[in-house]
């Protein structure tokens, strides 16, 4: 007898686990389930974008680098995109020049790049780059050896006090800069975008610019480390351009160029943006053609050019505040420069304790603490306007004084310098490259680099400017170019009050403090050492 089974037949049903999950903070996308491959060799550029992509595509979320070496040319980074490295990612950056993203145009990018760099992202809201891991990129890769360094054609040797002798033609220089026959743009770009943040990443060996914020409204930038060679000209830190509402926080930034700029140059809206980039063309970023509302604090800064450096560009720069810093090994602390009519104001610096000193090679800068300049840097340039400007608690150990530089046609107003106290001395190349200034870029050659005796304070065409509770200290057997305590010409109001201040040495001639050329003056309550006051009126 035959049984007779019933069978009940249920649908199969294949589950398949995406390359993504989904939870609160929307899906997570790791490149390595889509194929990238971290063994330091592949390039993964297509694979990375194409998952930026989807992701953005699917509403934003995070791209996650995982832990291995991932190579990889220009990411475009989209709106609603995270990009996550893991603890023992690294993101690098190809040394392969067909990896990166070609401009359409290459002779409007600066100093005639054709590529751009490893992250770029144009007219995108709400993305960020975070995690622990590190974005690498491999700028050390693109450099020539050290016995062909850079050199520009901006001074002029005769014109210096070492004359021929300066940086002679030939000479290998210990401190860079490099030379390279070619290297990619910015090294994280973000153009006409909102609402950014980078946090916790080490960033290591730009080729370039660093981290560039152009044009845009709203950044965070909290707890990243850049690192990079220090030989290597023109690699920022994090540069502000034309940008407003960012706030810098506790960062640790080395660069071989300047650690944070803020200036006013401004990126054309939409040029040189591929068009699948950019499928609409609403202007998003900074509308309001000002480089405004910035705040740096909590911060270790070295540079070979400036730790601070604000200024240049087409746009006012207003409203900045830079607190609880410190500044070593550097070329310059703080710069100030205003050039082409550029507006500057409403500035404070406080708490800051800084270490400068001079460096061999093409580098901008001679160990000032602390450089303002509004002058000229054309034939029929004008060099703009800086006022309402404040420093408070500086302590610095220089290789060179303060320099506060106006000039007949640009009068720097409402300076005040309160608590500041400087130590000056000589160090390994104070013979080779000290008693200069230096306010390159600058016209005409012969007031770009150029002898110059050093006060501990300098400061010329200036209104309103105050000087208080400050200290100047020499170090015992200087050079004789090192002279006065505080020397200020050409001014319209100046006060100078509870300083102690003093000339460099007891040799005839020189001043405590040297006022010349000027009106309104107050002084009181000042200690003066090594020196008289000496005060030279008006013929």
């Amino acid at each position: 007898m035959l049984r007779k089974y019933r069978f009940l037949f249920l649908p199969v049903i294949f589950i398949t686990f995406s390359s993504w999950k989904k939870h609160d903070g929307g899906s997570e996308y790791n490149i390595a389930d889509f194929g990238a491959k971290g063994d330091g060799i592949t390039a993964n550029t297509k694979v990375i974008n194409d998952v930026i992509e989807k992701c953005s595509a699917a509403g934003g979320g995070t791209v996650i680098i995982p832990t291995g070496i991932f190579v990889s040319g220009t990411i475009i980074l989209q709106s609603n995109v995270n990009i996550q490295l893991s603890q023992g990612a690294v993101l690098k950056g190809s040394g392969d020049t067909l990896d990166y993203l070609p401009l359409k145009d290459a002779s409007l990018f600066r100093e005639g790049y054709t590529h751009y760099g490893l992250i770029l992202a144009m007219s995108a809201k709400n993305i960020s780059i975070s995690g622990h891991g590190q974005i690498n990129g491999n700028g050390t890769h693109f450099m020539n050896s050290i016995d062909k360094p850079h050199i520009g054609n901006d001074f002029v040797r005769k014109y210096t006090r070492q004359g021929e002798n300066y940086m002679k033609t030939g000479a290998v220089f210990e401190d860079g800069p490099l030379s390279y026959p070619y290297r990619p743009g910015y090294m994280i770009n973000f153009e006409h975008c909102e609402n950014i943040h980078i946090n916790d990443v080490y960033i290591y060996d730009s080729p370039e610019w660093t981290v560039r914020i152009s044009d845009c409204d709203h950044a965070i930038v909290k707890a990243v480390t850049i690192e990079n060679n220090v030989l290597i000209p023109n690699n920022d830190g994090i540069n502000c351009s034309n940008s407003r509402n960012i706030n810098i926080s506790d960062c640790n930034i080395s660069t071989g160029d300047d650690a944070i700029i803020v200036n006013g140059f401004s990126t054309q809206p939409y040029h040189e943006k591929p068009e699948s980039v950019l499928p609409d063309k609403n202007i998003i970023g900074n509308k309001t053609d000002k480089a405004e509302y910035v705040t740096v604090s909590n911060c270790v800064l070295s540079s070979r050019s400036a730790c601070i450096r604000i200024g240049d560009g087409e746009h006012p720069i207003r409203n900045l505040v830079f607190s609880n810093l410190v500044m070593y090994a550097s070329n310059r602390g703080i710069g100030i420069f205003s050039r082409s009519n550029t507006q500057i104001e409403n500035i404070i610096f406080s708490n800051i304790i800084m270490h400068t000193r001079l460096f061999s090679g093409h580098w901008w800068g001679k160990a000032e603490p602390i450089h303002i300049s509004a002058v000229k840097d054309y034939a029929g340039g004008n060099g703009g306007k800086v006022k309402d400007i404040r420093f408070i608690d500086i302590i610095a150990d220089a290789e060179n004084g303060i320099i506060i530089n106006g000039s007949a046609s640009s009068i720097i107003e409402n300076v005040l310098l309160e608590r500041v106290k400087l130590n000056i001395h000589a160090g390994k190349y104070t013979n080779d490259y000290g008693g200069n200034f230096d306010l390159r870029p600058a016209y005409p050659e012969d007031s770009a680099l150029f002898k110059h005796d050093i006060p501990g304070l300098y400061a010329q065409y200036v209104k309103n400017m105050v000087v208080s509770n400050t200290e100047i200290n020499w170090d015992k057997n200087l050079p004789s170019f090192f002279t006065n305590g505080i020397e200020v010409d050409h001014f319209n109001g100046l006060t100078i009050e509870n300083c102690h201040s003093s000339s460099s040495s007891n040799s005839e001639g020189l001043a405590a403090i040297k006022l010349k050329n000027g009106i309104g003056e107050i002084l009181r309550s000042n200690f003066v050492t090594n020196g008289s006051v000496d005060l030279i009126k008006d013929k």
